[in-house]
């Protein structure tokens, strides 16, 4: 059994965070493990508050894990602190972490600051030199490198820009464009784009999670960066399209869709996604 570790803050409403991380590990046949930095009392209509957790029990978190059980792959997710960050990058290189996983969570779809403004640096010099991939999304693309994003072409250059601070890869998402979602790898030598159907659903909550934890359970297993993407990238598309409901405002996606589907559970009376 494979095993891949998440990093990142708690969702109380199961769609994101931690928890998305774990669900996905699981539906992609890794064991998950976590280390939790923050804890957000949230929803599927916003983030209502954040206890950061103390540097220490995150540095103990690391060390019980580490010192334990061989880890096959990282997931990074909100760091919403400095000192958060430091501890992290420092036990990471303490243990030699490989296949690390970078989501640099910045803000909610509700518009919460999950990464606080002057530990955006500290995220770029500590933790993007040890990032096998670095997963941004636009408006945190352009927050990284201060470029304006709103063409392919513009992500390539942006992926230019962020390759230089350390990341071995780049994987742009280009979800926020008004184009048809594609999504763009740059190892610092190849461009290669995946392409996607936007899917008119509002139940999108914790869909850049899900992501980036599919890729780290896919370079656990073994797959190749490119391969674990394409993997990564028809997991959360199926997930988002049998979405879950769930809420009044952004529900979660179905982590374990294809599960049901063999289970027989959409055939049962009464059942609606």
């Amino acid at each position: 059994m494979k095993t891949s570790l998440t990093i990142a803050g708690s969702d109380s409403s199961g769609g994101a965070g931690i928890q998305a991380d774990l669900k996905t590990f699981s539906a992609l046949g890794t064991y998950g493990m976590s280390v939790i930095t923050a804890v957000t009392a949230q929803n599927t209509r916003g983030v209502l508050s954040v206890q950061d957790i103390s540097p220490n029990i995150i540095e103990d978190q690391l060390d019980a894990i580490f010192t334990d059980i061989k880890v096959d792959s990282v997931k990074i997710g909100m760091l919403s602190t400095v000192e958060t960050i430091k501890v992290v990058a420092k036990k990471l290189k303490e243990y030699n972490a490989s296949h690390v996983v970078l989501d640099p969570v910045m803000i909610s779809k509700s518009g919460y600051d999950l990464l606080h403004p002057e530990a955006v640096e500290a995220l770029k010099e500590e933790l993007l030199p040890l990032a096998s991939v670095v997963t941004p999304n636009v408006p945190e693309a352009c927050k990284l490198t201060g470029a304006e994003i709103k063409t392919i072409k513009e992500m390539e250059d942006a992926a230019c820009l962020l390759i230089k601070e350390g990341p071995s890869a780049v994987l742009m998402k280009g979800g926020h464009l008004e184009e048809e979602p594609t999504d763009v790898l740059f190892n610092g030598e190849t461009f290669t784009h995946f392409y996607g159907k936007r899917i008119q659903t509002k139940n999108t909550h914790g869909t850049g999670c899900t992501l980036s934890a599919a890729i780290s359970a896919g370079l656990a297993r073994g797959l190749v960066l490119e391969d674990a993407v394409k993997q990564a990238k028809e997991y959360i598309t199926g997930a988002i399209k049998n979405s879950l409901n769930i809420g009044s405002g952004h529900g979660p996606t179905h982590h374990f869709y294809d599960l049901y589907e063999k289970a027989g559970v959409y055939k049962e009376e009464g059942f609606k996604i």
